[in-house]
């Protein structure tokens, strides 16, 4: 496809309002406006769809390099694209980990490669994810693949030291540490979230405390070297509380909460099935109600998938030898039409800045969470959101199929996803591989 290419999206619904004609041309939006000239364009009829700005994750495993059975850069950011993303943020705890500028590079160039997808590496915070030294921050962000964004994930910096050092350290060069808030000897042996559910199972309980802890001492490490700090799949009201407060004193936090957090809840566990085994755990209803206020009111600042995957010998066995974690990239958005727009607490506009506009802002990506209009990068999500259908992972891209919400009715059905003008998907399907 030539640069010249022209693309118009007739009677689309920018961000939920008015019909408007988008005429692209290249890899930017040439004119939003009403009765735009089509000559020589590709003409797609998005009358009655929601037009938002390519979605953007902050946390997403793409397992490569070293666990290429679960899921590759390729067929991860395949998933991306079918979920309506233009931009992920790979999670650093591949096999080797993504500790050093070689392994960032690699991400990098793959996702480079693939087209479907822009892939920004998440460096570890620590070599090895082994929370006793820090790991190449500054030859990482220095590297082609320019991180600003480091975290342990799947482990907590649990070293306080640890940690200050870090946020000391990244305030050269503006980046963030992410955090999986997990106090490890609090955690020992959990299975699910501490509770009236975990007591009648016999599983070992995850207490909220346990996240909320790290999040405290966090923010407070955070202000007291004027770092930023962000705070990944928060999940109980609790966690909330501080991350309000924290913001009520001006710090420099930010926080994001998972599309499961927000629908499922602890009683899903009753059934033994790993599909609900997560980190961290599916917590209780009122949680999950205080994770949907606090996102309609920008206490958390943005959803994140932890997109997942695991092959099927990893889930399909009893429930304390399952691996932990789910899909969640072909979901994401469905989840939260169902729980944030269709329940009223979230416009359309809410969506776009909580699943592009502030993930973008917090990983400092450039040409992603920008405005629907001429000039911008055609970074494009066209969805259809009086679609209802039911979740059938058989046709997911993604190489692994452990999602919660098989066989559930969810709403809203991505049909186009643009990658800078350039088409990823098409009709809901996937196109031939993106030209560069």
């Amino acid at each position: 496809m030539s640069d010249t290419h022209k693309t118009l999206l007739r009677g689309a619904k920018v961000l939920g309002g008015e019909p408007r004609d988008v005429l692209i041309e290249g890899a930017r939006i040439a004119a939003v406006g009403t009765g735009l000239d089509a000559d020589g364009a590709t003409v797609i009829d998005a009358a009655g769809q929601i037009l938002l700005p390519g979605l953007v994750d902050l946390h997403t495993h793409l397992r490569e390099p070293g666990r290429e059975d679960s899921e590759t850069v390729l067929t991860g950011t395949r998933a991306a694209a079918v979920g309506g993303f233009t931009a992920v943020h790979a999670m650093a705890n591949t096999f080797p980990v993504a500790d050093t500028a070689g392994v960032v590079e690699q991400v990098w160039r793959l996702g480079r490669e693939s087209g479907y997808c822009d892939v920004q590496p998440v460096g570890a915070v620590t070599v090895g994810l082994e929370g006793k030294k820090l790991a190449e921050l500054g030859a990482m962000h220095d590297s082609a693949a320019g991180v600003r964004v480091f975290s342990d994930d799947g482990k907590c910096v649990d070293d306080a030291v640890i940690m200050r050092r870090a946020l000391e350290y990244v305030k050269a060069f503006d980046g963030v540490i992410a955090q999986h808030a997990q106090e490890p000897r609090l955690t020992e042996g959990a299975q699910m979230n501490e509770g009236v559910v975990s007591a009648e199972l016999g599983l070992g309980g995850w207490p909220a405390v346990a996240e909320e802890s790290i999040i405290a001492r966090d923010v407070l490490l955070a202000a007291h070297v004027d770092s930023r700090v962000h705070i990944c799949h928060l999940s109980t009201a609790g966690s909330v509380e501080i991350v309000r407060w924290a913001k009520s004193k001006g710090w420099n936090v930010t926080a994001e909460v998972t599309p499961h957090h927000l629908l499922l809840t602890d009683e899903l566990v009753r059934s033994y099935d790993p599909v609900y085994k997560v980190n961290p755990p599916l917590r209780t209803e009122a949680d999950v109600m205080a994770l949907r206020e606090a996102l309609a009111d920008g206490t958390i600042d943005c959803v994140a998938t932890d997109h997942a995957p695991h092959p099927h010998e990893d889930k399909d066995c009893e429930w304390g030898a399952a691996a932990m974690g789910m899909v969640g990239l072909e979901t994401a958005l469905s989840v939260v039409q169902h729980t944030m727009v269709d329940t009223g607490l979230l416009d359309w506009t809410g969506v776009a800045d909580r699943m592009s506009v502030r993930p973008s802002a917090i990983g400092r990506l450039t040409g992603h969470g920008r405005p629907v209009a001429a000039g911008e990068p055609a970074n494009l999500t066209l969805l259809d959101s009086a679609y209802r259908g039911v979740v059938n992972p058989a046709g997911f891209a993604s190489r692994s199929r452990n999602t919660p919400y098989e066989g559930l009715e969810l709403p809203g059905s991505v049909t186009h996803t643009f990658l800078r003008g350039r088409p990823t998907v098409v009709d809901g399907k996937l196109t031939p591989t993106p030209q560069p």
